[in-house]
């Protein structure tokens, strides 16, 4: 299987060498159409990941995408989403590398746990394919820097699901008020994200029968499987399905799981004012539900990520965004003449009063959407504006590069959590200054046999 991987991976270099300098084909037909739902105008889509995320990601795009391919460690989740994504016509894997080598397949989506996005993500942009990934995009900042180097070599179109960004009628339209210069110069923003839960202890259990372990776990590390469950009719505590998030070996927890939505929109903020979005240094405090020595929890048997946390990055210019988990959920933006506050419910403050006399520019949506037109909203919306990148060869509203710049902030708040001290960042080797074991926690190692595949030619 391996020898046969490489071989098709050698065989692909070719298209990925070329696709880096001359834009693959223009599709015949139109821009996907996405309110005819007739079947010539839906992307073939493979779902790789079909818990929660994946299941709703792509029920919200029903009528622009056929799922004719599901992959997932899971069998039972695979079953099901076969059932209520496809009516059980969409064939099905356990190896996701069977899949990249169809040609019938338009795109792929991405929804697995954190630790599994930068494999699969890499090499079905080496084998040619469009993404549309989950956030956080990467579980370390390394990966994140091959991400944007095989992006930029392939040409490929990758959207990440930070769905705030095609929300219109709130995340969206404040950035237009900040575009259009409503607040001023930005001076301090804020990304309250809530806190994340602490476990008991959970005891070893017997792996379920539809689950391959193993390869759930994939390039990290051997570990037992987990599970307790409770009496209080939620979700039992485990080390796997959707309770991976509130641990360091598969995510970043909170700080990476929210943080990738709120910190994205503060970020983009001051990308929206024509700032400088690139952090000189960030502090704080964080409080965890086990010991930590040298950066690594002490304990294995409970959920080890920050259930409570409060940090400072300083900017350029005298500006701060504010990490924490104690306040209002939402984002908020101070200028030197406004301010606002966002979230998924609301959007305020007197900028936000003053547009019934003072409406925005017409085209102020469009603007800060990249020029794409606005249709439909938030999930949906989303979806469109990958497929319409897709078919124009135009960079997402959420591309790899700028989200990347965002969770970069996210990722630098994990080790500052960790390891309970200031870091200053140098944007231009993207390290940490002046402390060794910090620059040791930017990648980790990938377990045997789940290394990353490269084609041969791109070294």
């Amino acid at each position: 299987m391996k020898n046969d991987r490489r071989q098709f991976l050698k065989t692909t270099s070719q298209a990925a060498a070329t696709t880096a300098f001359v834009p693959y084909f223009f599709s015949s037909k139109p821009a996907y159409a996405f309110s005819t739902g007739s079947k010539n105008d839906r992307a073939a889509l493979g779902l790789i990941g079909a818990g929660g995320m994946g299941m709703g990601n792509c029920r919200s795009a029903a009528g622009m995408i056929d799922v004719v391919a599901i992959c997932d460690v899971d069998k039972g989740r695979m079953n099901q989403a076969n059932q209520v994504l496809s009516k059980g016509k969409a064939d099905l894997y356990e190896d996701y590398r069977e899949m990249l080598s169809r040609d019938d397949i338009d795109v792929l989506h991405i929804a697995t746990p954190d630790h599994w996005h930068a494999k699969p993500l890499i090499e079905a942009m080496y084998a040619g394919k469009d993404v549309y990934c989950e956030k956080p995009l990467t579980l370390t900042i390394d990966e994140g820097k091959w991400i944007r180097k095989v992006q930029k070599e392939t040409g490929r179109i990758v959207q990440v699901g930070t769905q705030q960004r095609s929300t219109f009628q709130l995340f969206t339209k404040a950035m237009a008020i900040v575009a259009d210069g409503r607040l001023g110069k930005i001076k301090k923003v804020q990304a309250a994200i809530g806190g994340a839960p602490a476990s008991p202890a959970i005891p070893v259990a017997d792996i379920p029968a539809n689950l391959n372990w193993d390869r759930w776990l994939g390039p990290a590390p051997a570990v037992d499987f987990r599970k307790l469950d409770r009496d209080d009719s939620k979700r039992a505590h485990t080390n796997g399905h959707y309770e991976f998030r509130w641990w360091y070996e598969y995510s970043g927890g909170k700080l990476t799981d929210w943080g990738a939505h709120h910190v994205d929109i503060a970020t983009w903020a001051l990308q929206m004012a024509g700032q400088e979005d690139t952090p000189l240094s960030i502090e704080g405090t964080a409080k965890h539900p086990v010991e930590f020595k040298n950066g690594v929890p002490q304990q294995t048997d409970r959920y080890n990520t920050a259930t409570a946390f409060n940090f400072n990055v300083k900017f350029p210019g005298d500006v701060e965004m504010i990490i924490r988990n104690d306040t209002d959920n939402g984002v908020l933006i101070e200028g030197e003449t406004g301010r606002i506050f966002v979230n998924r419910g609301k959007l305020v403050g007197a900028p936000v009063d003053e547009l019934k006399d003072n409406p925005l520019p017409e085209d102020a949506i469009k603007k800060v959407y990249k020029g794409f037109d606005p249709v439909h909203n938030g999930r949906k919306a989303h979806w469109a504006n990958f497929l319409t990148a897709v078919d124009q060869k135009r960079d997402p509203i959420s591309d790899v590069h700028s989200h990347m710049k965002m969770l970069n902030l996210c990722h630098l708040a994990g080790i500052c959590a960790r390891l309970g001290r200031k870091l200053n960042w140098d944007a231009a080797t993207e390290t940490i200054t002046g402390d060794e074991q910090a620059n040791s926690m930017l990648a980790r190692p990938y377990r045997e046999g789940y290394e990353i595949e490269m084609p041969i030619a791109a070294g």
